[in-house]
């Protein structure tokens, strides 16, 4: 008879199985398993968004993220290859039967704008991009990373979140969580849409998923107040004052009845932050009060290009909300697809220098103008700027087509500021920029080296979930040491 159906060996086994759980539980319970422990932050119900220290001592204090929504060529702005310029127009090898996203490829195409070494370090940049070349001293590139996804949805979410799915927490919910803010004026997590919109994912980029919906990210730009923060003109000064203060009475009230109810505590807390933000939001938001010099910095005052001129107000309300000790600002440039493929982001399928001639400009000063002034004010060095999008494109030109296809497989991130390297380049792509060859990184590996720069271990903050301990990373993920000064 087979052992395994054997009565006697099958309640042999079984006992030594629940024993084994027994003791793994007594070893867990004594701390003499060699696994670490969780390390969820101690956050006080009355004070969600009070500042809370770091696992260990950060390199930096707030991050800012510029997304390029689209997926934006890396061949085109940072990842130089002479191979691509070479072999323009010819086959790319290995690639004979290569089928992507939209379909076959054809040919190797070069890059419509030049590239030209920047700074002493001499990086080549593109042309398309030539205010943030002129920062390349600065800049730290990861030219090695690698998706899950082709596609636009998954892919955003991927980038913010660390899952293709929806309904994960994103990158600033998870700080913020760990964090708090060190200003108790404004929100602690503040997401930037473009100017002609919200990016594909929307609401997921931004999101708290399973996280208290308190880490959630507030979304308001430079064009588009924060809803909802105006007194209705119904109600007077007096009248709001009162109501509010009768509110906060009852809400005291219910607490001394019931001192362990933490989510009315939190309600009331989020009320709080909301009454205080009819002051503060305002305030931040107000342009007005910068100067003629940093408009023109910014390409603020640009009446020619008014996309341009708006997100470089985005650009300017990202610094002024850091300024203020805002812990993490998500700031996206191009939107989800409005008028046709490739019209309000970098999605180049089609007709990829007519597009991108467009959107080079809007991001370019603007993006550049923020770092500028950020080094200028001493705020970089306490903050993390990070540019990315979420995956790049083929160095073949589409079939019957002038644009470049979806590209997971090998594509380019770029830090600067606190914690990391100036001028430096880390991993790349092949002699084409098709796939990632040296030091191959991963998203994960990115999120887990930004939390490491907040002071946060990527494999201990974590959150229980349906039975499970949830990170960022998964159970991935990398601190990129190479990249970290």
């Amino acid at each position: 008879m087979n052992s395994f159906l054997n009565r006697r060996h099958f309640l042999k086994h079984s006992g030594k199985g629940l024993g084994g759980i027994a003791l793994t539980s007594l070893l867990a319970r004594d701390g003499l398993l060699a696994v670490d422990k969780p390390i969820r932050p101690n956050i006080e119900s009355t004070k969600p968004f009070s500042a809370r220290n770091p696992h260990f001592s950060p390199a930096a204090k707030n991050v800012v993220v510029i997304f390029c929504s689209g997926a934006c060529s890396h061949l085109d702005t940072f990842d130089y290859k002479p191979e691509l310029v070479k072999r323009h127009g010819q086959p790319m090898p290995g690639g004979e039967k290569l089928k992507t996203f939209q379909g076959e490829q054809g040919n190797l195409i070069k890059s419509p704008w030049a590239f030209k070494p920047r700074g002493q370090t001499g990086k080549m940049v593109s042309d398309l991009v030539p205010q943030l070349g002129e920062l390349a001293d600065e800049i730290c590139f990861i030219h090695s990373l690698t998706g899950k996804t082709n596609t636009h949805g998954p892919g955003e979410n991927f980038m913010s979140t660390g899952y293709t799915l929806d309904g994960f927490p994103s990158m600033g919910a998870w700080v913020t969580w760990a964090l708090g803010s060190e200003n108790e004026e404004l929100p602690a997590y503040v997401a930037i849409p473009d100017p002609r919109g919200t990016p594909q994912s929307s609401v997921n980029n931004w999101g708290p998923g399973f996280l208290p919906a308190a880490f959630q990210g507030t979304d308001f730009n430079a064009t588009k107040p924060l809803r909802n923060l105006i007194r209705p003109p119904g109600v007077s000064a007096k009248t709001d004052i009162a109501t509010r203060r009768f509110l906060q009475r009852l809400n005291e009230q219910h607490l001394e009845k019931f001192p362990g109810d933490t989510e009315l505590a939190a309600r009331i807390s989020s009320y709080e932050l909301a009454a205080r933000m009819q002051l503060s939001v305002p305030e931040v938001s107000d342009l007005s009060t910068e100067n003629s010099a940093t408009m023109k910095m910014y390409g603020a005052d640009d009446v020619s290009n008014p996309i341009k001129s708006s997100f470089a107000k985005n650009c300017i309300l990202a610094r002024r909300l850091l300024e203020k000790g805002v812990r993490f600002v998500q700031l996206f440039n191009g939107a989800y697809q409005t008028g046709g493929e490739g019209v309000s982001n970098w999605d180049g399928h089609k007709v990829l220098q007519e597009q991108y001639s467009k959107h080079g400009p809007v991001l370019d000063q603007p993006a550049a103008a923020l770092i500028r002034d950020l080094k200028q004010r001493g705020l970089l060095d306490d903050t993390l700027v990070v540019w990315c999008t979420e995956f790049g494109r083929m160095p073949t030109f589409q079939k019957g087509a002038s644009g470049r296809d979806h590209n997971p497989d090998g594509f380019t991130a770029w830090l600067a500021g606190a914690g990391v390297k100036r001028g430096y380049s880390y991993g790349s792509t092949d002699s084409f920029g098709w796939k990632a060859e040296q030091n191959i990184s991963s998203v994960y590996d990115l999120h887990a080296t930004i939390l490491h720069l907040l002071g946060l271990n990527h494999e201990r903050l974590t959150f229980y979930h349906n039975g499970f301990e949830r990170r960022l990373t998964d159970v991935h993920g990398n601190v990129i040491h190479d990249v970290l000064s």
